[in-house]
């Protein structure tokens, strides 16, 4: 009984000491964010349910949009002329979306907000952005019931492959000059530390049936 115990008791305090890992992890990623988050722009879309055709319907309206944003605006916008122009064509462009997806066959209504959200760690290209609240442009289609996707809008990371993509040196140069060089090189893939946490959340959460969709 006393070796049962004893182990009983090995098993808790290795359980309590990866409960404050990680809750020690969770809260440095939270104030890297928090210090990040003032220079970027995330780019949210969630699905109108998760059948196969609204889930690729999420895919074709996010490229429409994303086009169409990224035309406008050119290569020279900030963060500041990006949002702007999100809040002054809000109403455009859900219509382009609305109107794009009726083309298709679809008769969704589509709902663009600029919010604050709470985005897990997510890699795009060769940058790792820790978790915590990043504001971001919500792009909602029909019931908004489906899993979401998500890019950086500013600087410009958004891409339709994000495991294969690399990030341009302008907006990496955008990244680094706006945040510093030490949180730039904490979000650099390079910065062993994130990456490894990275691996070892998707050991966990690859499968679960609540994590939502990230392609």
């Amino acid at each position: 009984m006393k070796e049962k115990r004893n182990l009983f008791l090995c098993i808790i305090c290795l359980l309590l000491a990866l409960l404050l890992s990680l809750s020690k992890e969770r809260r440095e990623d939270e104030a890297l964010a928090a210090r990040i988050a003032p220079e970027i722009l995330r780019f949210h879309v969630l699905a109108n349910s998760n059948s196969t055709e609204d889930q690729a319907l999420k895919l074709k309206v996010r490229t429409m949009l994303l086009n169409s944003i990224y035309e406008d605006l050119g290569e020279e916008a900030s963060l500041d002329d990006t949002k702007d122009y999100v809040l002054s064509h809000r109403k455009n462009l859900e219509e382009e979306a609305a109107d794009y997806m009726k083309n298709l066959g679809y008769d969704y209504p589509a709902h663009m907000e600029l919010t604050d959200a709470y985005f897990p760690t997510k890699t795009y290209g060769d940058m790792v952005f820790p978790q915590g609240k990043y504001q971001a442009v919500r792009v909602k289609i029909g019931k908004g019931k489906g899993r979401n996707w998500w890019c950086v809008l500013y600087p410009p990371l958004c891409f339709v492959d994000s495991s294969y993509a690399v990030v341009p040196d302008e907006s990496k140069e955008i990244l680094r000059e706006s945040m510093g060089e030490t949180d730039y090189q904490k979000i650099n893939r390079e910065g062993v530390k994130i990456h490894l946490r990275l691996k070892t959340a998707e050991l966990f959460l690859k499968k679960s049936p609540s994590t939502d969709q990230m392609e």
